[in-house]
Parts: structure tokens; C-alpha cells; sequence
């Protein structure tokens, strides 16, 4: 059986013809599978696939209706849309496993709807099917190239339209078994960092506070102020490593997630300027490095919240002064560029491999056997997942034993009024 043959005519053919289509040929197929999913012909992967959402794009109501009951006998929930603008607010509302979509319609073409949803990080994921009558190969290609994961064109077979769904379906499936298998590995580093991670500042307050316990006289003023720094320098270290703890986290679940992306987002754009001097020259006062800070940050404004672009900056060069040597520069530079906000981090350091580039990942630290740099290696991917996460781009070069650069382009926001 044939699904949406193209005819001029329908001389010998019972029905009419709407749009070219030969809806006498797509009746006798839709009582066809009728028949066959009352007769227990189903899709053996009915069961397994039950419940999934998708949802059929198509201005011509005909071949929207019947298309959708192919769908509906295959134990499938069917949301239905006549023009791309519709199909565009039921993506958005309901977040559909798939979407089936034709390409010539009214008001918005299959291109634009596809366009539209992939600007969204809510509907950019969602497995995407063209359903058309073009043929040319460069416009399957430019569907293609758009994003859409198949193109199905017509005329077309139930058996090829239930073979498209359930092969992206089964895709889409595969993908978030790789996440879930993320998410584990995450739930386990954390079990096997964690811990040791810990104890090592909670050891220190420990020992000190202990000292001051057992000791049968207080000890003088400035022997008790050394006591009250070491106590609190380790607290500040706990504090900002179960900090890092949570936000990777956070982050992690999120990036499998990407109905979550959009939480991410700010109401309003961020002034970056004076934020990034602040946090840069802090983390230089903390690593007692004043002297080799070297600022040039011209304003910009980033599509990106406050607490999410100190974060960055603050990782990024508390990871420069820490793998680097007192009396060497670290050069924070920052400066709009096109439509992103590019910052830059260089210091003369350790550097690293192409290879330990590749593998940057949370709870590493390179060489820690011969470094004994303390923290659990979150800062780069803190930095990395925050800026992906918002639209931006993290890149790194180094040269092993010289030196670090680390690159983050920021999606570029407007203050209020501006376009």
C-alpha cells in the first residue's frame, strides 16, 4: 500500500483528489492498518514504544488525519497541527518524542519550523522527520543540513513511515541510555573523590581546632590569630569544594537533560566588566600574587547571569595562579567580539597535553602524584559546562612545561531597550 500518492487524475479511482494527493489510495491504506491492528498485526515493537508522543505537522487535513491514525493503531499518542506556527506551540507545550513534518504549508514552511525549534534548547533535541513531496536531492539536503534526523518522501508505505518513526525513536532511546550511563559514572566518581576530598580540609580544621582544645594555657595573641587563619583558610577550602561538588552536579543533570537547559538562562543580560576585575583580582589576593595579574577587560554585556559569569572567570584564574609559578604573569583579557563576549585566561605555567586537553573531565588532576595542587579538578569543567550550556564556546592551547591559554566566547546580551 501507497501513503500519499501524487496524481493529476483519479479516473479509476474511488474519492477525490485534494492538493494531488489521491485520497481514495490513502483511505483503502488507513482501513488497511485498521484492519491490521485489529486483526493483532501491530508493530512488535508497539508495547516497548507506547506512550511516546509525537506529533504530525501537515496543512492538508486529509493526509494530517490518516497519517495519524497509522500512528495511533501503532499504540502511539498523536498531537495533530495545520500550519507550523500551531506545530510550534505544541512542541513548546508538550516537548513530543518526535515530530513529523511537511514541508510546503502556509504561514510557516517545514524549513522555518524546524529553524524555530532548533534556536529552542527545549525542542532543539527532538528527533525531527520531513514529510514531503519534494523530491530534488538538494532539498533533501538542505532539510538535512537544517537538522532534520530523516525525509520521507511522498509517496511513501505505512511500513516506511513506521520504520522512520521507530528507527529515530529507537536513536533518541540509544542517546539518553548513553546519558543515563553518564549520570551513573557522575553519581560514582563523586562516591570515589568525594570523600577523600573532604577530609583533607575537614583534617586540618580538626588538628587545629584540637590544639587549641587540649592546650593548658591559651596561647598568645599572635599564636592564636595563626590558629584562627589555618582554621578558617581550611573552611574557606571545604566550603568552595562542596560548592564545586553541587554545581557540577547540577550542571551534569541538566546537560542530560534538555528540557532543563532553559533554566539556565537569565531574565536580564549582565554587565561584565567590573564583575570580571573584581573576581580576578580576588583570586589573585588569595594566591598572594597581586603582582602578576595583569587585567585588560574592555565592557561588554553576556546573555548569562551574574553568579553563572563570576564562576567562570573565578575557576579559570584561581586554576592559573594554582598551576603556575609565583612571579610569572596570568593575563585575563576580555572583549566583544562579533556576537559573543570572548575571555581570555593565559598564564606560564605547567601546560598540558593534547591528551590531558581530550580528557579534561571532573575529579582529575593531572599528575596529582607529583602536584600537589589541592582541589578536585572541577574548575575547567565548571568553567566548560557553564558556557556550553548558555550558548558560549570553551576552547584550550598549551604547550606542555610553558604555558596555558584558556579561551570562553559568551553569547553576547543587549541592556534593556536595545535589539
Amino acid at each position: 500500500m501507497v501513503w500519499g500518492t501524487r496524481c493529476g487524475r483519479t479516473a479509476g479511482l474511488p474519492g477525490a483528489s485534494r492538493n494531488g494527493y489521491n485520497l481514495g489510495v490513502i483511505a483503502t491504506q488507513a482501513e488497511g492498518v485498521c484492519r491490521e491492528a485489529e486483526a493483532g498485526f501491530a508493530c512488535p515493537s508497539a508495547v516497548a514504544l507506547a506512550m511516546k508522543r509525537i506529533l504530525v505537522i501537515d496543512d492538508d487535513a486529509a493526509v494530517l488525519s490518516l497519517t495519524s491514525k497509522a500512528l495511533q493503531t501503532r499504540g502511539f499518542q498523536i498531537l495533530t497541527a495545520g500550519d507550523g506556527m500551531e506545530g510550534l506551540e505544541l512542541a513548546k507545550t508538550y516537548l513530543p518524542d518526535l515530530i513529523i513534518c511537511d514541508v510546503q504549508m502556509p504561514r510557516l514552511n517545514g524549513y522555518e519550523t524546524l529553524a524555530a525549534l532548533q534556536q529552542d534548547a527545549l525542542t532543539s533535541t527532538i528527533p525531527f522527520i520531513f514529510l514531503t513531496g519534494l523530491s530534488e536531492l538538494w532539498q533533501v539536503r538542505y532539510g538535512m543540513g537544517l537538522g532534520a534526523d530523516d525525509y520521507l518522501t511522498k509517496p511513501f508505505t505505512v511500513n516506511e513511515l513506521l520504520t522512520a518513526v521507530n528507527t529515530r525513536l529507537a536513536k533518541k532511546a540509544a542517546s539518553d541510555r548513553v546519558s543515563e550511563r553518564k549520570l551513573e559514572d557522575l553519581r560514582g566518581n563523586i562516591g570515589k573523590a568525594l570523600p577523600h576530598e573532604l577530609l583533607t580540609p575537614l583534617n586540618g580544621i580538626l588538628g587545629l581546632s584540637e590544639l587549641l582544645a587540649n592546650s593548658p594555657e591559651l596561647p598568645d595573641p599572635a599564636d592564636l590569630r595563626d590558629f584562627a587563619k589555618g582554621i578558617q583558610m581550611s573552611a574557606l577550602r571545604l566550603h568552595h569544594l562542596i560548592s564545586n561538588f553541587i554545581i557540577y552536579s547540577e550542571v551534569e543533570l541538566i546537560a542530560a537533560d534538555p528540557k532543563r537547559i532553559g533554566n539556565l538562562r537569565p531574565g536580564t543580560p549582565t554587565l561584565i566588566r567590573d564583575l570580571l576585575i573584581k573576581a580576578a583580582r580576588e583570586k589573585a589576593e588569595a594566591a598572594a600574587r597581586d603582582a602578576d595579574l595583569v587585567l585588560e577587560i574592555a565592557e561588554g554585556v553576556v546573555a548569562m547571569s551574574i553568579e553563572r559569569c563570576r564562576k567562570i572567570v573565578e575557576e579559570l584564574v584561581e586554576n592559573a595562579f594554582k598551576f603556575s609559578k609565583t612571579g610569572t604573569p596570568v593575563q585575563v583579557t576580555g572583549q566583544p567580539k562579533d556576537q559573543h563576549y570572548v575571555l581570555t585566561v593565559h598564564d606560564r605555567g605547567r601546560g598540558m597535553t593534547p591528551d590531558q586537553i581530550a580528557s579534561v573531565g571532573a575529579h582529575m588532576q593531572f599528575e596529582r602524584r607529583f602536584y600537589e595542587q589541592q582541589g578536585a579538578g572541577l574548575g575547567l569543567i565548571i568553567a566548560r559546562r557553564l558556557a556550553e550550556l548558555h550558548g558560549g564556546e570553551f576552547s584550550i592551547e598549551s604547550v606542555p612545561g610553558q604555558e596555558t591559554t584558556v579561551q570562553v566566547r559568551l553569547p553576547r546580551g543587549f541592556p534593556a531597550g536595545e535589539a
